[in-house]
């Protein structure tokens, strides 16, 4: 059995047979910025995260990005469960937000192992359900949360323990669903109650409580 299997918990309830069927593939090692895809790209395999994050974007019109999930081991891509299962392309890009293992599995494999393994069904379905819930978790916030609300919780869910984040503001704003001006412009105002200071290549928060009142 491959390394990656024994360290992918998920797969601990399959069966011999499917086991081995995932025996034969491959972990393969990717730097940090690589893309796994794109919109239009066909959904060749399942992808499986063995270490590391991927973040999924989605892109509009205006050229606005918005981060939709990240994908971390024991996560799926929705994205590339759609393809799969409804013969549709990508419609978001997906990249190596870390150094990242991973393992695809080719569409012939893991159709069969949809039809055969109760296991392998089980943890593609419930993770899915999973995924779908987060994502609906980010439109609800977008929709219905003010700006204001949606950075302080980013921040809070960022920071390190000392309160110290090494984001850009478009990538803060990409998270948020926002635009790189209207964080900056936040960030400011942030400041200037005493919630933040800005500092050069990173925020750091001086009033957790305050932005967690902004939450509330």
């Amino acid at each position: 059995m491959t390394d990656w299997i024994s360290r992918s918990k998920d797969f601990e309830a399959l069966d011999p047979r499917s086991k081995k069927q995932l025996a034969s593939l491959k972990a393969v090692k990717l730097p940090a910025g690589k893309v796994l895809f794109r919109p239009g790209d066909e959904v060749a395999g399942f992808v499986l995260v063995v270490s590391g994050r991927v973040d999924v974007y989605m892109t509009g019109p205006t050229g606005r990005e918005i981060l939709l999930y990240s994908v971390t081991p024991g996560e799926t891509c929705v994205q590339t469960t759609l393809g799969l299962l409804g013969e549709g392309d990508y419609s978001a890009e997906a990249v190596a937000e870390t150094a990242i293992e991973i393992v695809i599995i080719p569409k012939p494999l893991f159709l069969g192992l949809i039809e055969s393994s109760a296991g392998f069904r089980t943890f593609v379905f419930h993770a899915f359900a999973s995924r779908l819930q987060s994502i609906m978790q980010v439109f609800e916030r977008v929709a219905f949360l003010k700006v204001e609300e949606r950075l302080a919780a980013i921040l809070l869910e960022r920071a390190d323990e000392s309160g110290l984040l090494h984001n850009t503001h478009q990538e803060l704003a990409t998270a948020i669903g926002s635009a790189r001006e209207v964080v900056s412009r936040r960030l400011e105002l942030f400041g200037k109650k005493g919630l933040v200071t800005l500092e050069r290549g990173s925020i750091r928060i001086i009033d957790r409580s305050g932005l967690a009142r902004l939450t509330a």
